[in-house]
């Protein structure tokens, strides 16, 4: 009978240390390049379990609706917006006005006073009739001066209005002067403190301080174009010596100042 061919089966050496069956460290990965085996595994681990970093998305709010405007609040919109082209338009129209005709005031003055009545009856009123002579000058080369019904003229001493009357209609054209003769009448009740006043003023200083006030409607005429009527306020101070009836008084001073009101 052959005998069987001899097995060589392989002979571990049982004092040679364990060796593990697979490699730490991937044989495409060197010590020097990954450093501890142990570590680069422990990494890669804690990766896997680490979840995936989520994105944030912004959050998108939505616009308040407009407001609409009230019809009050348009409306108000369109009227300032109309009174400001009228401003603008009527500021325009007299700037131009003023370049083309130049504009100038008009001039007064209180040329005489005659005092035809100043005395007190038995009741104690005082009955005042002054004769006035005032000149108005209108120093404009293109600009007449229509000179209207209402006008009103009254003489004071102090807070007393001794007497008044008005200024007759008529019309003044370009660089003219007119001479006015203007009546005043008025009576005063219970002058006797006004006739006390008078005569200690006359004492003290030797003349009487008078208050001429005039306001006079006129409609300006520029070139061929008249305008709406308007008011002149003139407002004259003299000084008298006396206002003794029929006899001669001299005016020591006079002055007069001219506002427009429209």
């Amino acid at each position: 009978m052959a005998a069987d061919p001899q097995k060589i089966h392989p002979v571990y050496d049982v004092e040679a240390p364990n060796h593990p069956s697979a490699p730490l460290v991937p044989r495409s990965m060197s010590k020097s390049d990954a450093g501890d085996p142990e570590r680069v595994v422990l990494q890669q681990q804690q990766q896997q379990q680490q979840p995936p970093p989520q994105r944030t998305i912004p959050v998108m709010h939505p616009r308040p609706p407009k407001k609409r405007r009230s019809c009050c609040c348009r409306f108000f919109c369109w009227l300032i917006s109309i009174l400001v082209i009228l401003i603008v338009a009527i500021a325009i129209t007299v700037g131009i006005l003023y370049l083309v005709f130049r504009p100038k005031v008009p001039k007064y003055s209180v040329d005489e006073l005659i005092v035809t009545q100043f005395d007190i009856s038995e009741n104690n009123s005082l009955s005042a009739t002054f004769n006035l002579t005032i000149t108005a000058r209108n120093p404009n080369k293109k600009i007449g001066i229509y000179y209207r019904g209402g006008s009103h003229i009254s003489a004071w001493y102090e807070d007393t209005k001794l007497c008044e009357g008005s200024l007759p209609k008529f019309y003044q054209g370009h660089r003219n002067t007119t001479v006015l003769s203007i009546p005043l009448t008025g009576q005063t009740q219970d002058a006797t403190g006004l006739q006390t006043s008078l005569q200690q003023q006359l004492q003290d200083t030797g003349n009487v301080p008078l208050n001429l006030k005039v306001n006079q409607p006129v409609r300006i005429k520029f070139g061929k174009l008249t305008l709406f009527t308007i008011k002149f306020r003139v407002r004259c101070n003299i000084v008298v010596d006396n206002l003794s009836a029929n006899s001669s008084i001299r005016i020591q001073s006079s002055s007069c100042k001219f506002r427009l009101r429209l």
